[in-house]
C-alpha cells in the first residue's frame, strides 16, 4: 500500500508541473502580443480616405519649423531616402536670411546684384549642416510615400548661435594673424590669413559681427574686407616689355615677357605673389599660374595664338582666388569679384604669317580647272588669319599641293578611281618641314570615269575639311 501511495504522488507531482509549464507559455505568449510595437508606429499604410491632415495642409506649428517630403515608390529610387531629403529641404526653405543693414553685404552690394545668389547657397549649406530636427510622423500608401520634420527654432537659434561663436573665435584669431603678418611686411601671407578668417565667419555675412580688437570696436567681416582690399591697393604690377610685336607663329618669336610685383611705397619686391594670365582681347593658349620669385619676377608663357585680331591684350594680374586653395567655398568668389586687383597690360601687335602657295591638281592625269584642294586650304586659312602673296621673296612658309585621281576597276555599269593628295607646309627661309599629310586612295564611283574622279575628289574634301585643316593649323600655330 505505501508503494501504491508513492506513485499517486509522483504522478500527481507531475501533472502539477505539466499545468505549471503550460500556464506559463500562455503568460509569455500574452506578454508578447500585448508589447507589440504596432501601437507606437508613425509609420502607417491604409486607406486612403485615412490620409493624415498634415497631407492635405502644411501644419502651422508655433515654434517650430516644418518640412513635408515626398518620395515615390516606381522602383528606380529608394524613396524613403527621397522623401526625407525633400522633407528637410522643406524645412530648411521655412529659415530666412535676413540682411543687415550695418552687414557687409549691405555696404559692398548696394544693387542687390549677388544677395539672392548668397541666400541660395546659405539654405543649400543648411540641409547638410542642419541638427536635431526630429520625424513626427510618415505615411504611404501603394505608389507613395510622405514624412513630417519639424526643427525647433529655439533649439536651432541655440546651435547656430553656438557655432557663430565658434566661428567669430576661429576668424578673430586668423585676423590677429594677418594683422601680425602685414606688420611684418609679408603680404602674400597676410592676405592668406585674412582669408582664412573670411572663411571661418563667411555664413554670417548677413549680420554684423561687432567685437573689440585691440581697444577698437570693429566689425570684423567688413574689416577682414577691407584689410585685403588696402593690401592689394598697396601692390603694384607691371610687365616688361608692355607692348611687343609678334607673329601669330609664335615659333618665330622670342618671347621674353617678365612681370614683376612690388610695393608702391617701399619699392620692395613681393616674392610669392600669386599671378594670373588670361586675354583680353583676342584669344590664345597661355599658362594661367604663376607666383613670383625672390625678385618679385615671374615670365609669361604664351603658347599660341588662336585669334585673327591685329591687336589683341593679356592682362597679368594678382590671383586672389589662388588664396582660397583648392575647397574654396561659392561665397568668397563673390566677394573676390568686388575687389579691385592690381594688374598689367600687354598689348600685342600681331602680324599675320605670309604664305606662297604651290599646287598641282590633276584629274585621271590631266589639269584640272578647278584646284578644288588648293582653294579649301586657302580659305580656310584665309578665315584664320594668313596671307597670301605671289612673291615668294615676301613670304614666310610654303604650301605645297599635290593632287591627282587615278583609274581603278569597273564592276558592271559601276567605274571606280581613286584619289592620292599629298598637303606639305615648310618655312620658307630654311625649307623646313612643319606640317605633312596624305590622303590616300580616297575611294569615288560613278557611272563613267570622269564623274568617279569627280566623286572621289568631293569626298576627299570631306575628309580634309574635318580632320586635316584644324590639324594643320594647330600645327603652324605652335
Amino acid at each position: 500500500m505505501p508503494l501504491n501511495w508513492h506513485r499517486y504522488g509522483i504522478f500527481a507531482l507531475g501533472l502539477q508541473i505539466r499545468y505549471s509549464v503550460n500556464r506559463l507559455i500562455i503568460i509569455i505568449f500574452l506578454l508578447a502580443f500585448g508589447c507589440s510595437p504596432s501601437a507606437t508606429k508613425t509609420t502607417q499604410k491604409s486607406d486612403p480616405k485615412l490620409k493624415p491632415t498634415w497631407l492635405a495642409a502644411k501644419p502651422i506649428q508655433s515654434g517650430y519649423f516644418v518640412g513635408i517630403g515626398h518620395g515615390t515608390k516606381d522602383g528606380t529610387n529608394n524613396y524613403i531616402q527621397s522623401a526625407k531629403s525633400s522633407a528637410l529641404e522643406d524645412l530648411v526653405s521655412e529659415i530666412k536670411v535676413n540682411i543687415s543693414s550695418t552687414s557687409v553685404l549691405s555696404q559692398i552690394d548696394a544693387n542687390k546684384e549677388f544677395q539672392e545668389r548668397y541666400e541660395q547657397i546659405i539654405q543649400t549649406t543648411a540641409a547638410d549642416e542642419i541638427e536635431e530636427f526630429e520625424q513626427v510622423e510618415a505615411w504611404e500608401d501603394e505608389r507613395n510615400y510622405w514624412v513630417y520634420y519639424r526643427l525647433s527654432k529655439q533649439r536651432y537659434t541655440e546651435i547656430k548661435d553656438q557655432k557663430k561663436r565658434n566661428a567669430v573665435s576661429l576668424g578673430l584669431d586668423f585676423f590677429t594673424k594677418a594683422k601680425h603678418a602685414e606688420r611684418s611686411s609679408d603680404p602674400v601671407l597676410a592676405l592668406g590669413f585674412y582669408y582664412q578668417g573670411f572663411r571661418s565667419i563667411e555664413k554670417y555675412l548677413d549680420e554684423p559681427i561687432r567685437l573689440d580688437f585691440e581697444g577698437k570696436e570693429i566689425l570684423l567681416t567688413n574689416e577682414i574686407i577691407a584689410s585685403m582690399q588696402l593690401l592689394l591697393d598697396k601692390m603694384d604690377i607691371s610687365l616688361d616689355p608692355k607692348e611687343i610685336m609678334l607673329n601669330r607663329r609664335l615659333a618665330q618669336n622670342d618671347l621674353a615677357v617678365i612681370a614683376r610685383a612690388i610695393d608702391k611705397s617701399s619699392q620692395k619686391a613681393i616674392p610669392g605673389l600669386p599671378l594670373t594670365a588670361s586675354f583680353e582681347k583676342g584669344s590664345g593658349d597661355v599658362f594661367p599660374s604663376y607666383k613670383t620669385d625672390v625678385t618679385g619676377r615671374t615670365k609669361i608663357l604664351l603658347t599660341k595664338i588662336s585669334s585673327r585680331d591685329l591687336e589683341q591684350t593679356l592682362a597679368v594680374k594678382v590671383d586672389i582666388m589662388s588664396f582660397a586653395g583648392q575647397g574654396s567655398s561659392e561665397i568668397y568668389p563673390l566677394i573676390a569679384k568686388k575687389m579691385i586687383v592690381p594688374k598689367a597690360t600687354l598689348l600685342m601687335r600681331v602680324q599675320r604669317p605670309i604664305v606662297y602657295i604651290s599646287s598641282v591638281e590633276r584629274s585621271l592625269g590631266l589639269d584640272k580647272s578647278n584646284q578644288q584642294f588648293t582653294n579649301k586650304i586657302k580659305n580656310y586659312l584665309s578665315n584664320s588669319g594668313f596671307e597670301f602673296t605671289d612673291d615668294k621673296s615676301r613670304a614666310e612658309l610654303l604650301l605645297d599641293v599635290n593632287a591627282n585621281s587615278e583609274k581603278g576597276a569597273v564592276s558592271g555599269s559601276i567605274y571606280i578611281t581613286y584619289v592620292t593628295a599629298v598637303i606639305r607646309v615648310a618655312t620658307m627661309k630654311d625649307n623646313k618641314e612643319i606640317y605633312a599629310t596624305t590622303l590616300d586612295r580616297v575611294k569615288g564611283f560613278s557611272l563613267d570615269y570622269e564623274r568617279s574622279s569627280q566623286e572621289a575628289y568631293n569626298k576627299s574634301i570631306e575628309t580634309l575639311e574635318k580632320e586635316k585643316l584644324p590639324e594643320l593649323l594647330n600645327t603652324i600655330l605652335q
